[in-house]
């Protein structure tokens, strides 16, 4: 299982969700989605996420560019074109300074469908070695007050010219950065972010030709409310996918450098687990580095690329979903569901997804442990509607693939507050989960993710 986290991340994280507002989700089943063959809410409840991304040769070119260009194609993007500048940057995980040229583009304000309590971002780019990204958000409170640009993320695909790191203590004493997540701080206080600008910087060495490519850039704001429990959805779908199975546990002990080792690696592991089911996996150059006695080493590979040196964990959500989408023609984006419902809605379609959950170790049959934060991949459901997960906690490859009870999954991935072993209130997740699907998604595949409000 994964290591306990520190408090300043998901143990405040949803805890800020609105404590009044929206009432849980409806999740009673009716009609089929069209197009995918999963059941879809008889009576649909508001919906409390809000996703938007840029990733069309007209969304490029509708934001304020400076040093950039957007770039047509199968696979439209935006890339730096004469720089705007020079810069230096200190990297705080290794001392080095070194100066960058870098351009800028910055997206037109989108107003949020649902005023947030919390907005995660998601991108996917291309970094050859000698560039890397930045990633800001800047928004609007629905006081009328505006935030400060917040970091959001500095990415490279690589580690060899600056350490991928999200940055702590960013704060105007109305919202704050939890490592990859805005967060409202007092929610109870009504205040939410009505409306947001994402902002791109494109670095690469002085001279150089190189620069990143990036495909998409969104964000997904949520306003989730406060909640133990959820009611339990009705089984609509019977179905399991063929998804390679990985232990996070065969790993213990190795590269420790990495989040203390595989023993805590379930958010890489599961990654890892759906990038091989579309075909992907790293080549035996890539892999390199890793020692020849591992098993699985590429495990071990999306660990190392997916690790956030301030965090100090392979956990960060934004950065697993960019990790994905270095892959060919995968795309990853970090969204929220509101019932096991929309897992079908997917599931029918051929789209597997990791999904964040935490729990003491009576609350979830079968599990054999507790978590503070844990990732497993939802690959299917069984005759009766019980979730068919590959859960990386497990003691090899072959145990991986494991059967969950549909009420007690529902519960423990959609709540937002809990009670912990000393009886504690801390927080779950809400409902988070990454998804990874091909750029070039099939009409079916498409319509299942437009059901769930991914575009």
């Amino acid at each position: 299982m994964t290591r306990p986290e520190p408090l300043s991340r998901r143990t405040l994280l949803t805890a800020a969700a609105a404590t009044a507002g929206a009432a849980a989700l409806a999740t009673t089943a009716g009609t089929a989605v069209a197009g995918t063959g999963a059941p879809a809410p008889a009576h649909a409840a508001p919906r409390l996420v809000d996703n938007h991304a840029w990733t069309s040769h007209s969304d490029w070119r509708s934001g304020t560019a400076a040093g950039t260009r957007a770039v047509a194609g199968s696979r439209p993007g935006l890339t730096l074109a004469t720089p705007e500048g020079r810069t230096d940057y200190t990297d705080p995980h290794t001392g080095k300074t070194a100066t960058w040229e870098y351009g800028r583009w910055t997206s037109p304000a989108h107003r949020l469908s649902v005023p947030a309590t919390e907005v995660i971002a998601s991108w996917n780019a291309r970094t050859p070695a000698g560039t890397w990204i930045q990633i800001e958000l800047q928004g609007t409170y629905s006081d009328g007050a505006a935030t400060p640009w917040y970091v959001m993320g500095r990415w490279a695909a690589g580690d060899q010219d600056i350490r991928r790191t999200s940055v702590d203590d960013q704060s105007d004493g109305k919202s704050s950065i939890w490592t990859d997540t805005f967060s409202i701080d007092d929610a109870a206080s009504g205040l939410r972010l009505v409306s947001y600008q994402l902002r791109l910087t494109l670095y690469r060495a002085p001279g150089s030709t190189a620069s990143p490519l990036v495909w998409r850039l969104g964000a997904m704001g949520s306003d989730v409310p406060d909640r133990f429990s959820v009611p339990a959805s009705q089984p609509g779908l019977a179905k399991e996918l063929s998804v390679p199975r990985f232990s996070q546990n065969v790993h213990a002990g190795q590269y420790p450098e990495y989040d203390n080792g595989g023993e805590a690696w379930c958010s890489p592991t599961s990654s890892q687990m759906i990038i091989e089911y579309w075909g992907r996996k790293p080549s035996a150059d890539d892999l390199s580095w890793v020692n020849p006695d591992y098993a699985d080493p590429e495990v071990c590979h999306a660990a190392r690329f997916t690790y956030d040196y301030q965090y100090e964990g392979c956990g960060n959500w934004p950065f697993n979903a960019a990790y994905a989408a270095t892959y060919k023609d995968l795309q990853g984006v970090v969204t929220r569901l509101g019932s096991l419902s929309d897992l079908e809605t997917l599931i029918a379609a051929g789209i597997p997804a990791i999904t964040s959950q935490s729990f003491l170790k009576e609350e979830l049959t079968g599990a054999g442990y507790g978590t503070s934060g844990h990732l497993m991949t939802v690959i299917g459901f069984t005759a009766d509607g019980d979730v068919i997960a590959n859960d990386p906690a497990s003691p090899s490859d072959t145990a991986v693939r494991r059967v969950y009870k549909r009420a007690e999954w529902e519960k423990i991935w959609l709540r937002t507050k809990r009670y912990n072993a000393t009886g504690k209130v801390v927080s779950g997740t809400g409902g988070v989960c990454y998804l990874y699907f091909p750029a070039h998604p099939t009409s079916k595949q498409r319509r299942a993710l437009e059901a769930v409000g991914v575009r």
